[in-house]
């Protein structure tokens, strides 16, 4: 039996005091490589960081921001808040200091607990009065009062508060790629019962081990990689830098995790920069792989070093966030990797449908979660494509402070707009064509997905990344190339000059056109090929912010 259907409420108070007696002795949240937190030491430190916020008067309703990277402390930070009733309002540590500033005078924040790395970007003048607690230490800034509070108060008695299901657990801003960040406002149940959901698509256990490497701040990783393994008697690593390959490669082989979630950006790289290369440096292996037969045994060989690499272990390797190239995830299930496709906003706390195992079906983003209604509104006739719209217990409350902008995300009979286009098949599985506001209407009014152009260009050879926009009705495309790689083949070649590279380089860029437009529909071809000589810039969960380049 787990431990929702022993609680009185889904709130976050009552599912934590479950965990806390249930798994005590078990290992909760710790730093790669050093000493971990138990269940019961958890416990003290949430009850005792409790004691000390209602101490400063933090009480039920009060916002509290937390702006830190991702540390056992901001499980211990979180937890505590939820367990005074305070409202959470999370902070991407990517954020500009004008958006902190902004999402802090928003929501009238009386506290925030903030890392040594992010204490710059707080104003002190702009905010006299803001409580300032270091991550690290759990002090505040200027009160030694309640710096010296663990030697005087007792949290023995600590009281949970009695919140409601529908109360305020957070407000998350969003950075999204159309522009202005909207203050997500998501319940105690909204948070509660989509973790509980989850385990409909993957079963958790206390022996699983997971590595966190997405913000905290993000839903996708607050959820699924924090919620889900505390509320299972899990334990959840952390890294102490940012996952680079020399990072994050050593950590895997120490943790051996059971448990990812990951951006596809990260294993598109992987996959573009290790895999490949390992195929296409040998010229017979590399024209085997052009032929279906042979790339699925090439891709299986390639796969088992993968998996050892990733720890030898896992069971769950989520991805979610954005959609995954074709290629890749073709590849991964070849290699039969234990990939988990999601799809959720932020608005659904975030998971409305999911795909795990030998039920993915390539570029599926699968069937809805258990207790979430999904439909397809004004369906086109012919394609069966229109606006994906949710109903569930997940769905958020509205956008803080933006009654208007929360009306027009809910239909007249309650369902949550999506804004996204898709589809269903005949099984019920669920496939996205595209952002609605991202979509392109050609000439003669046929709908053009630059997503799926993107697809196509981001297969090919150099490619990093791409956009598609639309400019003077021309459908423009916008490639960041693989400059190192195009460097390194002249060296080899011992023929890199400044004029040869830039004579491959604008080769590159018309083989781009030319592969591309033999791909796509007519509508969809593109009519001009530009160089980005820099990356695009993106959200925290690696997604182009589109709204800068149009």
């Amino acid at each position: 039996m787990n431990n929702i259907k022993k609680m009185k409420k889904q709130t976050l108070p009552v599912m934590l005091q479950t965990s806390f007696e249930k798994y005590k002795n078990n290992k909760a949240l710790s730093f790669v490589g050093e000493n971990f937190k138990t269940y019961a030491e958890l416990k003290f430190d949430v009850e005792k960081l409790g004691t000390q916020l209602r101490e400063i008067g933090v009480r039920k309703g009060t916002k509290v921001a937390v702006l830190s990277e991702n540390m056992p402390n901001w499980g211990v930070a979180y937890f505590a808040l939820a367990c005074v009733g305070a409202v959470v309002v999370p902070i991407l540590p990517d954020f500009h200091s004008t958006e902190i500033s902004n999402i802090l005078n928003l929501v009238e924040a009386e506290v925030v607990f903030v890392s040594k790395p992010l204490r710059r970007k707080i104003n002190n003048t702009e905010f006299p009065s803001l409580k300032i607690i270091g991550m690290e230490d759990f002090h505040m800034e200027k009160e030694e009062v309640y710096n010296n509070l663990s030697a005087k108060k007792s949290c023995e008695n600590f009281q949970y508060e009695d919140v409601d299901e529908e109360d305020l657990l957070s407000i998350i801003y969003t950075s999204g790629t159309t522009g202005k960040s909207k203050g997500v406002m998501l319940t105690h149940k909204n948070i509660v019962w989509t973790t509980e959901q989850c385990k409909s698509l993957q079963d958790v256990n206390e022996t699983d081990r997971f590595l966190s490497v997405l913000p905290l701040s993000h839903t996708l990783e607050n959820t699924l990689c924090l919620n889900l393994p505390i509320m299972y008697g899990a334990s959840v690593y952390y890294l102490r830098r940012a996952p680079t390959a020399t990072v994050l490669l050593p950590a895997l082989k120490k943790v051996k995790p059971t448990f990812m979630f990951l951006v596809p950006l990260i294993i598109e790289k992987i996959y573009s920069r290790k895999v490949l290369p390992e195929i296409n440096k040998n010229q017979i292996i590399k024209k085997l792989y052009k032929i279906r037969f042979f790339q699925k045994i090439i891709n299986k060989m390639a796969g088992n070093k993968l998996y050892e690499v990733f720890g030898g272990h896992l069971r769950f390797f989520g991805i979610g966030g954005a959609k995954l190239d074709t290629r890749v995830e073709r590849f991964l299930m070849d290699t039969k990797f234990p990939l988990a496709i999601g799809y959720g906003l932020t608005e659904t706390s975030p998971l409305l449908a999911g795909t795990v195992g030998d039920n993915v079906r390539l570029q599926s983003t699968g069937i809805p979660l258990k207790g979430v209604k999904l439909r397809i509104a004004n369906a086109d006739p012919v394609t069966g494509e229109g606006e994906v719209q949710a109903f569930g217990k997940n769905v958020m409350k509205g956008y803080y402070k933006e009654p208007e902008l929360t009306s027009r995300v809910f239909t007249e009979d309650g369902w949550f707009r999506t804004g996204d286009r898709g589809k269903f098949d005949s099984s019920g599985f669920l496939y996205l064509k595209g952002r609605i506001k991202n979509m392109i209407v050609g000439s003669s009014g046929e709908n053009i997905y630059p997503e799926e152009i993107e697809s196509v260009i981001n297969r090919m050879q150099y490619v990093m990344e791409s956009l598609v926009v639309e400019q003077k009705g021309r459908l423009v495309a916008m490639v960041h190339l693989n400059m190192e790689e195009i460097e390194l083949r002249y060296r080899q070649m011992k023929e890199e000059t400044v004029q040869k590279v830039n004579a491959q380089i604008d080769q590159i860029l018309q083989e781009i056109q030319k592969h591309v437009n033999e791909q796509v529909n007519k509508f969809s071809r593109i009519q001009m090929v530009v160089l980005q000589p820099i990356p695009f810039e993106k959200t925290p969960t690696h997604k182009i912010k589109r709204f800068l380049y149009l």
